[in-house]
């Protein structure tokens, strides 16, 4: 019998990183002689990666958009990855529950290096198997490469894997690997979510509490030991 995986996405699932994405955006285009945007409608722009938000910021302000914008982006960005960026509350022991049945590997399409320098500063990182961002050798989500680059990783059948996230992305990412899919309905990305797409199979949880019972319902698997 094979592991049981369990994917999560970052921004809007594991931590919620709206301000700071939201100031950094609006630090650029202040930059470029535009006027900030509403933190509600960045939010709605990320999950695509860098480039598409930066893209979509620059576009609803009106301001031409360019390679170098993306670069100038990151350099903002990195400077205050955790000004206001936290875990969820109670995510370090959802992930301690899971890890005692399940291995655990994040995928986003946030670049690599700014999700580990997160995930390690709020302490998440002991749980986590391995951490794939959007600037690595595989297409970002919803193309689910990646995702099955990792059930084959650690020998996971796409009815042992559950992805847990919080956007269309990740919903349709789930369903282009055949993998089960959890959605936060929590995250920040949700609020975007056509919820006529559910099927009824999917597990939807309104807090990070939830998330293990609703990851073993998935999996049928029973609950860890304490």
């Amino acid at each position: 019998m094979g592991a049981s995986l369990v994917v999560f996405d970052l921004d809007g699932t594991l931590i919620d990183s709206r301000r700071d994405l939201t100031d950094s955006a609006n630090a650029l285009i202040v930059e470029r002689g535009g006027q900030p945007l509403e933190a509600g409608d960045i939010a709605r722009m990320v999950g695509d990666g860098a480039a598409l938000l930066v893209r979509r910021a620059l576009t609803a302000a009106q301001l031409p958009f360019s390679d170098g914008e993306v670069t100038r982006f990151l350099e903002i960005y990195g400077e205050r990855l955790l000004c206001h960026t936290r875990a969820y509350p109670g995510m370090n022991a959802v992930l301690e529950d899971i890890a005692r049945g399940a291995v655990i590997a994040v995928l986003t399409n946030k670049p690599l290096a700014p999700a580990r320098e997160i995930l390690d500063a709020l302490g998440l990182s002991p749980f986590i198997a391995t951490t794939i961002g959007g600037d690595g050798p595989y297409p970002r989500k919803p193309d689910p490469a990646s995702l099955r680059h990792l059930m084959t990783l650690y020998g996971a059948d796409p009815s042992a894997t559950v992805l847990v996230g919080d956007t269309r992305i990740d919903f349709e990412t789930a369903h282009n690997a055949g993998a089960h899919v959890c959605l936060a309905r929590y995250g920040f990305g949700y609020e975007q979510f056509e919820t006529s797409r559910l099927t009824g199979v999917e597990a939807l949880v309104d807090s990070p509490a939830e998330i293990p019972d609703a990851v073993r319902r998935l999996l049928n698997t029973p609950a860890p030991r304490s």
